[in-house]
């Protein structure tokens, strides 16, 4: 090999190895769901329950503010949450996932995948609450270990990634038990929370009355939490599937919405679609039904 192509080699193997590496994040880079959060404003988001990453790909840039990525009630995998959270490099969606369950474990295998949040369901107890905050901290704040070589690459945070990641991954608690209403306030007082969502379908079953969220003793519990939150500063949150729910939660005191879920919009989508064949005075027939 003579001294040029050696040098052309050695040029073409910097530029491959500058194009691999991840461009930094701003120096002052902040979660935009923490900042607009704590400017007083409101987030919205979409649930992704299907794993499929051609939807998730078109909703993180479709105007949500961040994904829900389902990792308690959908069969989404480790390692395709893994991909939709890398898919969301360059879009506007900022990746959070529910944890099957409130352990330091759980939590820690989807931060160390890159997630910016995890949401903690069942968080009834402020023993629980500061477990939650512990596992997205790394020491001395919480017990994160320390292996965040996946996370690094979607977030390449300038000054390392711990530091980083203790400021910007939020820590979302599910109030969704009658127990944990009865401990709001000591819950709330949990330093390190950033957002208490109410889980308004399971709460309504641990009171006796399924399906119903409007019901007196739910109106009552909700604002209960409403009143925590405001009292300690933190944002509350909550499931709302249409325009008409996010307009009456808003005016509630709601600033963290769980939007419709993937198939929610596809199953809205195609019945708008069908609807306007109608209305465009298209006939057809009724779909032969399969058995």
């Amino acid at each position: 090999m003579n001294r040029l192509t050696s040098f052309a080699l050695s040029s073409l193997l910097l530029v491959l190895t500058d194009a691999a590496r991840p461009q930094q994040l701003p120096a002052d880079f902040i979660n935009p769901l923490k900042k607009t959060l704590n400017e007083g404003g409101i987030v919205i988001g979409c649930t992704l329950t299907a794993a499929n990453l051609d939807t998730a790909s078109i909703l993180a840039n479709a105007g949500f503010d961040f994904l829900w990525i389902e990792g308690e009630h959908s069969p989404i995998t480790l390692e395709t949450m893994r991909n939709m959270i890398l898919l969301t490099q360059g879009r506007r969606a900022i990746p959070l996932t529910r944890v099957p369950v409130n352990e330091l474990w759980t939590a820690k295998r989807m931060l160390d995948i890159g997630s910016l949040g995890i949401v903690f369901p069942f968080t009834d107890t402020p023993e629980l609450a500061r477990q939650a905050v512990a596992a997205c901290k790394y020491p001395p704040e919480g017990k994160r270990g320390a292996g965040p070589g996946l996370a690094t690459l979607r977030w390449p945070a300038p000054g390392g990634y711990p530091q980083w990641a203790n400021k910007n991954v939020m820590v979302i608690t599910i109030i969704e038990r009658p127990v944990a209403v009865e401990q709001i306030e000591e819950i709330a007082a949990v330093p390190g929370i950033d957002v208490l969502f109410i889980g308004l379908n399971d709460l309504s079953y641990g009171y006796g009355v399924p399906g119903q969220t409007a019901a007196p003793v739910m109106k009552d519990a909700v604002n209960r939490v409403l009143r925590a939150g405001k009292k300690h500063g933190i944002p509350v949150g909550g499931p709302a599937g249409t325009a008409a729910d996010i307009k009456r939660m808003l005016a509630e005191g709601f600033r963290f919405i769980q939007g419709p879920s993937d198939l929610g919009l596809l199953q809205t989508a195609t019945r708008n679609f069908f609807d306007s064949l109608k209305t465009a005075g298209v006939e057809k027939k009724e779909p032969i039904p399969l058995y």
